[in-house]
């Protein structure tokens, strides 16, 4: 049940991150309102300065909205989102819940329910300050899918990755264990074959519908499925049992319900896993960019340079630098 006292503000602080969301993992800082915490005070009205430029997108089927504006004079993102209504909440929400009647038909009626403040709360996540490169993130924008053969990540894909500041030093703070350390659910610590596994931001924690972890490895020498060869299943299979017992063990979830893959293009150029609820249509878990992991262990059994041949598609967005680099090269 939700606590009456507490909201949450998720704060992303300049993180360097390219496109996906994943889009998901970020150098956040959680600040919990809680009465009698010391941070309280200063994130209770964290947005009261917000000066609203631009909605960027908003979905009304996934209940959310990215707002473009300046908080204390810096670029800011704001991020909305309805949270779920969780099973354990239905008692006081009938209970508790004034309903406005709006139609009645026969036996169809429609209401405007206004729920207890503690049970209607919305998700924000800050960004500030922005840069550019988040407020394109976030825009709507037309994408296309482009299909990258071998020969292209080579002379076009890696050159602009590491013409790039991609930082990724909030992975290396996980896994230094200089932050979030708190969140890590299970870890194999080997230098070749280990990872960490620790839910990724976008799971609330507080159902399994749409249960959402991530596994990092520890080796920081593979950036993306195109990097992996035959050399690399040990690490895989690890990951793929590892994390499912250990999903097994603290949720009770059974691994013929997790959806196990990971993302090209990726959000982040750092090998991660992506285990979710097969329940669950996360973000990103379409065919044209997610690659499921035992797909790619049997590819690389098969071929041990899979991933260093094959051509793989994946989504651009029309501003995404890497589109306008593919466009310069003639393959668009």
């Amino acid at each position: 049940m939700a606590d009456s006292g507490k909201r949450k503000i998720e704060v992303a602080v300049g993180d360097n991150e390219t496109e996906g969301h994943e889009e998901t993992l970020k150098c956040r800082k959680v600040i919990s309102n809680e009465p009698g915490e010391s941070n309280g005070s200063a994130s209770e009205f964290l947005l009261s300065g917000f000066e609203t430029k631009a909605v960027l997108r908003d979905s009304a089927r996934e209940k959310n909205i990215f707002i473009h504006g300046k908080m204390a004079d810096k670029e800011t993102v704001v991020i909305l989102e309805k949270t779920p209504i969780r099973e354990e909440s239905l008692s006081e929400l009938f209970k508790n819940s004034r309903l406005k009647l709006e139609i009645k038909n026969d036996i169809y009626s429609t209401y405007q329910l206004q729920p207890p403040p503690h049970l209607n709360e919305i998700k924000a996540t800050v960004v500030c300050p922005a840069t550019e490169k988040h407020v394109k993130k976030y825009l709507r924008q037309e994408t296309f899918l482009l299909e990258e053969t071998g020969e292209d990540y080579r002379s076009i894909t890696l050159p602009f990755i590491q013409s790039q500041s991609f930082s990724v030093q909030w992975v290396y703070n996980i896994l230094e264990k200089k932050a979030e350390a708190d969140r890590i659910i299970y870890e194999d610590p080997d230098p070749k074959v280990g990872f960490v596994l620790l839910p990724d931001f976008k799971w609330d924690q507080k159902q399994l519908d749409d249960l959402y972890l991530i596994a990092i490895i520890h080796r920081r020498d593979i950036k993306s499925l195109r990097d992996l060869t035959s050399e690399h299943i040990p690490l895989l299979c690890n990951i793929r049992k590892g994390g499912e017992d250990a999903i097994q063990k603290r949720y009770d979830v059974p691994a013929n319900k997790l959806r196990v893959y990971l993302h090209y293009q990726p959000s982040y150029y750092h090998l991660h896993v992506h285990f979710t609820s097969l329940s669950y249509d996360a973000p990103g878990c379409g065919v044209e960019k997610a690659h499921l992991l035992s797909d790619v262990i049997q590819n690389l059994q098969a071929d041990p340079q899979y991933y260093h041949s094959r051509s793989l598609c994946f989504p651009l967005r029309a501003e995404d630098s890497l589109h306008g680099k593919f466009k310069a090269a003639g393959r668009l």
